[in-house]
């Protein structure tokens, strides 16, 4: 059992003086704040120009196919945002959302939901936000690649989920969060910091530009790289089509899919229908109540078909829904409209890990499974997918509708080349991970023992010659940039 003794006068005094909740008080988040009051510490509000949350309220119709993309909580992921699932605002509105705007530098954390992680956005478009909190750092006080490492760091996430609790779940009050406590540490440090979480970004990036050019791959072999659907308002159809799907809505019957399909059968290679190209694992298990399982959820999709992360847990804890095990070279679909983009590989580290029963969980013979993942990620899957969505309380493609996908039979030497790409580009997003975890454990030993001991840690488990060249890098940036000014 964990208990923690506070003094009556302790919280009467404190700027958190309402909170008499016992979780807020959890020995983990009183060891973590001794250890940041002996470092030394700024508050947030010191070093920040702003701390604010972007758009709260419903905004739906002002939503469009194109235009300026609308953060929101589902975005916000640890150090980077998510680019999945996109929804884009008009300009006008755009410039309407003053306080909402986001621009490059802004640290950002979901204000629920997803609360506990946060991220930094590094492009030069501005975008706009909703429910967001927005973070602008004073650059001459703090880097902004260090205030975010160190958010995402145990001790700032501690702070963060601490602020969290209690309450409304999941809403953070923003004077609270004015009060959070951020170590400081010697600009050295700071500077390779963020150098490791530039060359992490670059990784990341360069990884998502080989997973659509593995979709340019398959889109060429099929002969749909300058073929864009388009959404008819008006269209003929016959009474006995409705009839024969027992449907009679106008979505279903739009041109787009009909076209889609007659592009996949018209494919030299041949096709067939997804049921005969896949094995589809329908058996549900039931984990064992003390034993330990990864269970991946929706919200641990990324956005290139990769899992970022997973629950463990006791059997007995985990939720009713974690009914499915994968194994390595499985794929797995979400089956739920509005995430039917939600598609994942699963590799080796995630081998037996269960799965929510919102996913079908497939693998195949007749593919690879880079390949696989690559078709049903494109519009070849997506449409269809689309279309074959039914219900009323819950919109889902259940597996009959799931089994009648049509894919075409890609051939073998270009089946080879997408999933050459794929593993390229999961290799890079592995290695920008690791440089994000190297980059937040540096900052964990800065604040426990000194910056010397997180320096040398980080040239040992980065590699002493890239640290090297990123350091290079930014002397020459920085003298580059003193020549401009003089």
């Amino acid at each position: 059992m964990q208990y923690s003794v506070v003094n009556k006068n302790q919280i009467e005094q404190s700027v958190f003086g309402d909170r008499i909740d016992a979780e807020f008080y959890l020995p983990t988040y009183l060891n973590a704040e001794s250890t940041i009051e002996k470092h030394g510490f700024n508050l947030l509000n010191n070093i920040t120009s702003k701390i604010d949350v972007g758009h709260v309220g419903s905004m739906v119709n002002e939503y469009t196919n194109a235009g300026i993309w609308l953060l929101q909580t589902q975005n916000v992921k640890a150090f980077f945002l998510d680019e999945a699932n996109k929804i884009f605002i008009t300009q006008q509105f755009h410039e309407y959302l003053k306080k909402s705007k986001v621009r490059k530098g802004d640290i950002l954390i979901a204000r629920s939901g997803s609360f506990g992680t946060a991220s930094i956005y590094l492009e030069n478009d501005e975008i706009n936000s909703a429910d967001v909190i927005i973070i602008k750092p004073q650059e001459q006080l703090i880097n902004p690649y260090y205030l975010v490492t160190y958010l995402n760091s145990s001790y700032g996430m501690n702070q963060l989920l601490r602020f969290a609790s209690g309450g409304l779940q999941g809403h953070v009050n923003l004077t609270i969060l004015e009060n959070l406590k951020v170590c400081n540490i010697e600009s050295a440090l700071q500077n390779q910091i963020e150098q490791i979480v530039k060359e992490s970004y670059i990784q990341r990036k360069n990884s998502e530009h080989l997973t659509d050019y593995a979709k340019t791959l398959l889109l060429f072999e099929l002969d749909l790289s300058s073929w864009q659907p388009k959404h008819q308002l008006s269209f003929v159809k016959n009474y006995s089509d409705t009839v024969e799907v027992e449907r009679i809505d106008a979505e279903y019957f739009q041109p787009k899919y009909d076209e889609i399909v007659k592009a996949i059968k018209g494919y030299s290679g041949g096709w067939d229908t997804l049921g005969n190209l896949v094995q589809l694992k329908e058996k549900n298990f039931n984990p064992l109540d003390k034993n330990e399982y990864k269970y991946i959820e929706l919200s641990n999709i990324g956005g290139n078909g990769e899992i970022t992360d997973c629950m463990i847990e006791e059997g007995q804890d985990l939720p009713s829904r974690a009914r499915r095990k994968v194994a390595t070279g499985d794929v797995i679909v979400s089956s739920i409209e509005g995430s039917l983009s939600s598609i994942a590989l699963i590799e080796k580290e995630y081998n037996q890990a269960l799965c929510s029963t919102g996913f079908h969980v497939i693998n195949s013979k007749s593919f690879n499974s880079e390949t696989l993942l690559v078709l049903l990620k494109s519009m070849v899957g997506q449409l269809q997918f689309k279309k074959g969505c039914s219900g009323t309380i819950l919109t889902a493609i259940n597996q009959e509708e799931f089994k009648q996908i049509v894919l075409p039979i890609i051939r073998d030497k270009t089946q080879k080349a997408i999933q050459q790409k794929i593993t390229e580009s999961f290799n890079l997003r592995k290695q920008s991970k690791h440089l994000l975890e190297c980059a937040k454990r540096a900052v964990e030993i800065a604040i426990e023992q000194n910056e010397d001991a997180a320096i040398k840690w980080l040239k040992e488990q980065t590699n002493e010659s890239l640290l090297d060249r990123l350091e290079r890098g930014h002397q020459q940036a920085v003298q580059k940039k003193g020549r401009m000014i003089g």
